[in-house]
């Protein structure tokens, strides 16, 4: 039997392990050279500019057996972590800002890994430089002394900056700000700081300079860009005096005086003299070159000038003194000079102001009294005045003015040498006022003109004015309105006109006065100026409501002025309505209306307007009245006698209406009258004839009149005609057949006569008036005697006259000619019309009237010739 060898279960499980272990390989970094950025970081390199956060490396490797590796990044102890990888996709990521300044090389441990076996590697990452440094000046502050005397072009000093940057922007150029300013250049590459070439230092002129200099490095790049850095400082350098200027005097020209009262020995004037190299001055040495002929002296040390003689032994008025000022080194030496002229003038000692004089000596104050507006150029004779200096030359000349109110005085002389009589004249008259100003006051002043000193003296000078009578009163206004009703009682004030005097006492009292054709009802107090009427004065704006006259004012010399005054007298409902008559009788023709007519006295409206209505009717319902024009007509719905006698059984037809006229003024006055009105129909009018005397029914008289006259004037031309037949039968002795024809001459007609004077026009209706047509140049007088003979002429019917002109009433109607037959004359006397002369031609145009209607009835009468 065949043996056979069994295994145990982890006899096999060795046996896989062993199997696997050795199949299993590590794995590794591609390596894809230095510039590359995919593989194991080996000669790696990175700005130092390149932003946190940058993606800048991708870990690549790969393992034999296809298993997926990680990637890992390690440091040594302490380092500083810069990256940050991606296990799975192997991204590197900057993650702490580069400075290649600081660390310009970075170790890092990469390491690639299957899961199984781990691969390790150290890379040396270099930092590469950018251009983030900008220059540094070492070795600051920069303070420099330089001689002023040192050469020009010498270098100074030598300036360094740095840049820790390499390349091009570590590299340090230098220049200069305000090079054309500047007494210095550099040089761009060594920094040396140099005088420039023909510039020399000054040390009295400029102590210190200060240079401002300019480090800027080559440029490079930065995140991308270009950029250049540079950096500035100041170089202070001071200048160091050398001894290489003379002295200098100070507070040149000098000048100096002697005075009347100078004490031999008495200093004079100092001069000043300086080393002109003020850094390390030298003491100065003075003495007087020539010029003083032994009588001034000179401080070696202090320069003081002194005289060594009594004024009364100079004798020369002026003189110049040559001074020389030496600089003495410490070692005693002299070294350079400068020379000064010194002038002294010998002058007599200013002690005296100038001193104003009156008639007893010394005064200061001066006074007048005059009156005022003297004439201009007038002196003023009152002051007596006198100025004096007594210093001699130059110091007695002094100047003379007035301070004061200027241009109403002049001084003369203006200029005076030692003394003068001064002399005040009048300049400006109107100036001059005594209302303006009662009391003048003045400064008169008296100054030196070419003294140091400017001694002055000041009097007071006083005017007083005297008044004269130099104003004219005055009115407050050229003109003066009022007003004033027309019911104010005798006596009422109307006015108060005021007038002003500026004179003093009498002639300052104002005389009031009025004058003129209107003043007759008014007075005015000769004190107050207050216009009144009269005591016995009644105002009536009627009657005249404009009043115009003048006021004047006096003065006690005469002297006036004049103003207006205008009165209106305001009118006053002072008048009632009155009618013609109390009662009135009227015809009306059924269809025409009647009116009638009150007139008020008032002079203004709404006084004299007229309102009429029916107060009392009997009956009631039967008239109209128009509020305005008066007039009277029957109801619409009268057309016939037969309505009007079934409203009353009066058969005659005559009513009584009792009508009211009423004013508007305020308060209101009214007037009534009983008017009578007999109302006829039209049908009994057939003709011109029926008219006439349906028109004068009212007045028998007017008919009468009228045929009266016609008749005259027949029977007149009946006996001009008589006498001419007898002249001329008388003048020839032939008698005539009894056959003959006698042809009859011409009467030639009166050459003022005109046959057509009276014209008759058909009445349309019973209402219509006779129209008399009066021709401008017919001859008639107002007593109707007219003698004119004058042949009837058929009636006819012509157009209708105007009716006569009669002036307007501006404030009341005008008088017209009745309408209606049988209206009454008016015998009242209008006022109003009086006033205006109307009243006389009223009387006429009725005398006339009467005159043609009489004519008109005689011509109607008789047979025509």
């Amino acid at each position: 039997m065949k043996h056979v060898r069994r295994f145990t279960p982890s006899f096999f499980l060795s046996l896989v392990h062993v199997c696997l272990v050795q199949a299993n390989y590590a794995p590794y970094f591609f390596d894809n050279g230095a510039r590359s950025t995919n593989g194991n970081m080996a000669l790696f390199s990175l700005s130092e500019d390149t932003p946190v956060g940058t993606h800048v490396y991708t870990l690549n490797g790969t393992d034999p057996e296809g298993d997926p590796v990680t990637y890992g990044l390690a440091y040594e102890a302490g380092s500083r972590r810069y990256f940050s990888v991606d296990k799975n996709l192997g991204n590197v990521t900057l993650i702490e800002e580069l400075d290649r300044e600081k660390e310009d090389e970075i170790e890092v441990i990469v390491s690639i890994s299957d899961g199984l076996s781990t691969v390790s590697e150290k890379v040396r990452i270099l930092v590469m430089d950018a251009n983030d440094e900008s220059p540094e000046f070492i070795n600051t502050p920069y303070i420099v002394q330089v001689p002023e005397n040192t050469p020009s072009g010498s270098s100074i000093f030598k300036i360094e900056a740095v840049d820790k940057d390499t390349g091009s922007g570590g590299s340090i150029t230098y220049f200069l700000q305000n090079i054309h300013a500047n007494k210095f250049t550099i040089d761009r590459h060594s920094g040396v700081l140099r005088i420039k070439t023909g510039v020399t230092l000054d040390y009295e002129k400029s102590r210190t300079h200060f240079v401002v200099v300019v480090a800027k490095d080559g440029g490079g790049k930065l995140r991308g860009d270009n950029k250049v850095f540079s950096a500035t400082t100041t170089v202070t350098v001071n200048v160091e005096d050398v001894q290489d200027t003379p002295p200098m005097f100070i507070g040149t020209p000098y000048y100096g005086y002697v005075y009347e009262d100078t004490l031999a020995g008495s200093e004079v004037l100092t001069v000043v003299a300086l080393d002109g190299d003020r850094g390390k001055p030298n003491s100065i040495h003075y003495c007087i070159v020539n010029g003083d002929e032994g009588s001034f002296k000179i401080g070696n040390t202090t320069g003081a000038i002194s005289v060594i003689k009594s004024p009364n032994q100079l004798k020369k008025e002026v003189y110049e003194l040559k001074v020389q000022a030496s600089e003495v080194s410490q070692e005693g030496d002299v070294s350079v000079y400068a020379f000064a002229v010194v002038t002294i003038r010998v002058v007599d000692l200013n002690n005296h102001p100038p001193t104003f004089y009156g008639e007893n000596g010394p005064q200061n104050r001066f006074e007048l009294t005059m009156y005022e507006h003297p004439p201009e150029g007038e002196i003023l004779r009152g002051l007596k005045i006198t100025v004096n200096d007594s210093d001699q030359g130059a110091n007695a000349k002094f100047n003379l003015r007035l301070v004061g109110p200027g241009g109403i005085f002049r001084v003369v002389p203006q200029t005076v040498l030692n003394e003068a009589q001064v002399t005040i004249i009048v300049e400006n008259s109107a100036a001059i006022d005594y209302e303006k100003s009662k009391v003048l006051t003045f400064k008169l002043l008296a100054i030196e003109v070419n003294t140091p000193e400017k001694f002055s003296s000041t009097a007071d000078v006083v005017i007083r004015l005297l008044d004269t009578n130099d104003n004219v009163p005055k009115f407050s206004s050229d003109y003066y309105i009022a007003r004033i009703p027309e019911n104010s009682p005798g006596g009422s004030n109307v006015v108060a006109v005021t007038a002003t005097d500026p004179d003093s006492g009498l002639w300052g009292e104002v005389k009031y006065s009025i004058y003129g054709t209107g003043a007759d009802l008014f007075l005015i107090h000769p004190s107050t100026g207050i216009i009144y009427t009269q005591p016995w004065a009644v105002l009536d704006a009627e009657v005249n409501s404009k009043y115009n006259f003048y006021v004047k004012a006096e003065d006690a010399d005469g002297k006036y002025s004049l103003a207006e005054v205008f009165i209106t007298v305001l009118d006053v409902n002072d008048h009632s309505p009155e009618f013609n008559e109390n009662i009135q009788e009227k015809t009306m023709i059924i269809g025409s209306p009647v009116k009638i007519e009150a007139i008020d006295q008032d002079a203004e409206e709404p006084n004299n307007i007229v309102d009429y209505s029916i107060m009392q009717a009997d009956p009631a319902n039967v008239f109209d009245i128009d509020q305005s024009t008066g007039e009277i007509k029957l109801k619409s719905y009268i057309r016939s006698l037969d309505i009007i006698h079934n409203i009353t059984k009066n058969k005659d037809c005559i009513w009584s209406l009792v009508v009211q006229a009423k004013d508007r003024g305020s308060p209101s006055f009214s007037t009534t009258a009983v008017l009578k009105i007999d109302i006829t129909e039209e049908t009994l009018h057939k003709g011109p004839m029926a008219a006439f005397l349906m028109q004068t029914k009212d007045n028998p008289m007017k008919a009468l009149g009228v045929l009266a006259g016609v008749m005259g004037i027949m029977v007149l031309i009946t006996i001009m005609i008589s006498t001419a037949m007898f002249w001329r039968n008388k003048r020839s002795n032939k008698i005539t057949p009894v056959r003959r024809i006698i042809k009859k001459r011409q009467t030639p007609q009166p050459r003022a006569v005109r046959m057509e004077w009276l014209k008759f026009k058909r009445p349309s209706n019973a209402a219509e008036k006779f129209v008399v047509e009066d021709d401008s140049k017919s001859l008639h007088n107002e007593n109707s005697n007219n003698n004119i003979q004058v042949a009837p002429v058929p009636p006819m019917a012509p157009v209708p006259p105007p009716p006569p002109a009669l002036a307007p009433r501006g404030d009341a109607p005008g008088w017209r000619v009745p309408t209606v037959s049988g209206s009454l004359t008016p015998k009242f006397i209008n006022k109003q019309l009086k006033k205006r002369g109307h009243g006389s031609a009223h009387n006429a145009l009725v005398s006339e009237l009467k005159l043609k209607f009489e004519k008109r009835n005689a011509a109607i009468g008789e047979p025509h010739i």
